[in-house]
């Protein structure tokens, strides 16, 4: 049985973060996620902190919390809670219904035992990668993305913190992108001014978004439109 193909966004392949405290069973995960088409981060126990697990751009959490954890279910909520509205899916070294239950029950979004049965997994990861970008309101394209709902973006596979006014202005060019938006318009959708201040608080936040969207990159996707507003480049020149 061929494993499922897993739909790319734009020109980015979807990742999917793997925890298994087994190093070769982990590595069988990886291989076949990797197959089908998404690039794969494996993440460290948890003994050893959560911050790859919370600072991480995933698509999609897949996890065994059968073989290390004194608690399964805390770690099927931990990792619940850190993936947010992205899904969860558990994997077990064995056939078991309770285990699948459990974990469906403490917030999964699916659960299989995947012994000797790595295709089904694959099939799994897909269909809950497809519904999940299907319902996720999400904006961008290439290598930037944005998380309407839980207010996130990513660039080129790394997240980017910001502060409220920034993230609507970004939202707000990319729903257009490559079409230059002007000040006016940023300003009632942004601020809900219909008129102008007379203030530059479009460009003083349109400078912090630069340093935070372009600083470091190898393009500069915010460009001002001399005469016009601003815009948001989909792709280098």
């Amino acid at each position: 049985m061929a494993s499922s193909p897993i739909a790319e966004t734009g020109d980015r392949k979807l990742l999917v973060a793997v925890y298994h405290p087994l190093g070769g069973r982990a590595e069988m995960l990886r291989a076949t996620i990797e197959a089908a088409g998404c690039r794969v981060q494996m993440l460290p126990p948890q003994a050893n902190g959560l911050r790859d697990w919370v600072e991480s751009c995933f698509d999609l959490l897949l996890v065994n919390p059968f073989l290390d954890w004194q608690e399964p279910f805390e770690c099927v909520r931990l990792a619940r809670s850190i993936a947010g509205r992205r899904p969860v899916i558990v994997v077990s070294d064995r056939d078991s219904l309770d285990d699948r239950m459990a974990a469906l029950g403490a917030g999964a979004d699916d659960a299989v035992g995947w012994t000797d049965n790595l295709p089904e997994v694959a099939a799994r990861v897909a269909g809950l990668l497809r519904r999940s970008r299907i319902a996720a309101g999400q904006l961008g394209d290439g290598e930037l993305r944005i998380d309407l709902i839980d207010r996130r973006v990513e660039r080129a596979g790394r997240m980017i913190r910001l502060p409220l006014r920034e993230f609507d202005l970004l939202a707000n060019l990319a729903r257009v992108p490559d079409s230059p938006v002007s000040r006016d318009a940023l300003l009632r959708a942004v601020w809900r001014i219909d008129f102008d201040p007379g203030t530059n608080r479009v460009e003083v936040h349109m400078s912090r978004l630069r340093a935070k969207v372009d600083r470091g990159f190898a393009w500069p996707m915010l460009r001002t439109v001399k005469g016009v507003g601003y815009a948001l480049r989909s792709r280098p020149d």
